[in-house]
């Protein structure tokens, strides 16, 4: 049952990351692939229709943590009280940028809701990444479950560290990258023209980028925690999550040098999904690490909610999962196809 649970929140949180993951790879690339106020409309289109159901999967896996796991749901909003705000108010303001730069036809006002739009989805990229590093590398838990991090210290990994140091920042650099290349290769599926090939040049660029990351982020948690191989070496099946990332690199590169663009996008969901996959099979059965003794972890044992809860909470997950699933597929299927500008003055 522990399991089941554990494997529904990293379910819940990678499905966010494959499906709001293009809307924030859109954002951060806004302003630097779109030329004109209409291929600016055209870039919010894409994601239009969809960007604020695909956020509801942060929401439900925020709600499915608090339900399965509620001290480390407490746990963490102690210690990352600070970024948990600026995330809040960073998606506020993607919100505005995207809702409010139809409603006030004026090229100020566009511009400005424009950089609200593009800056909140580059940094909620990498606070993102950033708190996948954190929660890897560990915090400094107290006998109370509880801790305290500034946003920084002396950026090293330590007993002490900060939310950012060395390898928070390449799990942040990494995560804006990997939604940047996801993003562009959405926009190469959905658009046509000259957008399209800037996407396409952009996307040909990130893809080194992301390669070379995804070693050196590999490199890095291993350095600071050797441990996490422990489950991979107890079940040599696991290996089989890191070729699949590989393969999934360059399935991208290969779809997109073909001309495949359906495939290379999905190969950049599967990229995302295995990368998510592989840092939930490391650090099984622990939730959050201490820095200080592993006596204070908290762990899928420890931090559960009581077996009758869980069991009856599976049934209500199931049902809503049902329904939103089929929401999505309905939405999904709907508005398939390329988008282009419109000339009148509608909703996006």
């Amino acid at each position: 049952m522990l399991l089941t649970w554990f494997l529904l929140v990293a379910v819940m949180l990678t499905a966010y990351v494959v499906l709001d993951g293009f809307d924030l790879g859109v954002g951060a690339l806004h302003l630097l692939l779109a030329k004109t106020d209409a291929e600016r409309r055209t870039l919010i289109r894409t994601i239009g229709p969809v960007w604020d159901g695909n956020e509801v999967w942060l929401l439900a896996g925020g709600g499915t943590l608090y339900f399965a796991f509620p001290l480390l749901y407490a746990s963490g909003f102690s210690g990352f009280y600070l970024p948990l705000m600026i995330v809040l108010w960073l998606l506020i303001l993607r919100g505005i940028g995207i809702e409010l730069r139809m409603h006030l036809n004026t090229p100020v006002w566009r511009g400005f809701f424009d950089g609200c739009f593009s800056l909140s989805s580059l940094l909620l990229a990498v606070f993102f990444g950033a708190a996948l590093g954190n929660v890897i590398r560990g915090v400094p838990l107290n006998a109370e479950g509880y801790f305290f991090l500034p946003l920084w210290t002396n950026w090293r990994v330590g007993s002490n560290p900060g939310v950012l140091d060395w390898y928070t920042v390449i799990a942040g650099i990494l995560a804006l990258a990997a939604l940047c290349l996801h993003g562009a290769s959405y926009i190469v599926l959905k658009t046509e023209g000259d957008l399209q090939l800037r996407a396409r040049r952009m996307a040909s660029l990130l893809w080194p980028a992301v390669a070379g990351l995804t070693f050196v982020s590999l490199w890095a948690s291993l350095t600071i925690r050797p441990e996490l191989l422990g489950n991979y070496k107890g079940n040599i099946v696991l290996f089989v999550i890191p070729l699949a990332v590989a393969a999934s690199l360059a399935g991208n590169l290969i779809f997109r040098r073909s001309g495949k663009d359906r495939q290379a996008f999905l190969a950049s969901c599967s990229y995302l999904i295995f990368m998510m996959l592989g840092a939930a099979a490391a650090v099984y059965p622990n939730l959050l690490v201490s820095t200080t003794t592993s006596d204070l972890n908290i762990t899928v044992y420890n931090a559960a909610s009581g077996r009758h809860a869980l069991t009856i909470g599976l049934i209500w997950w199931s049902l809503g999962m049902a329904l939103a699933i089929g929401y999505f597929v309905f939405l999904y299927r709907m508005f398939r196809g390329k988008v282009a500008a419109h000339s009148g003055n509608g909703h996006y």
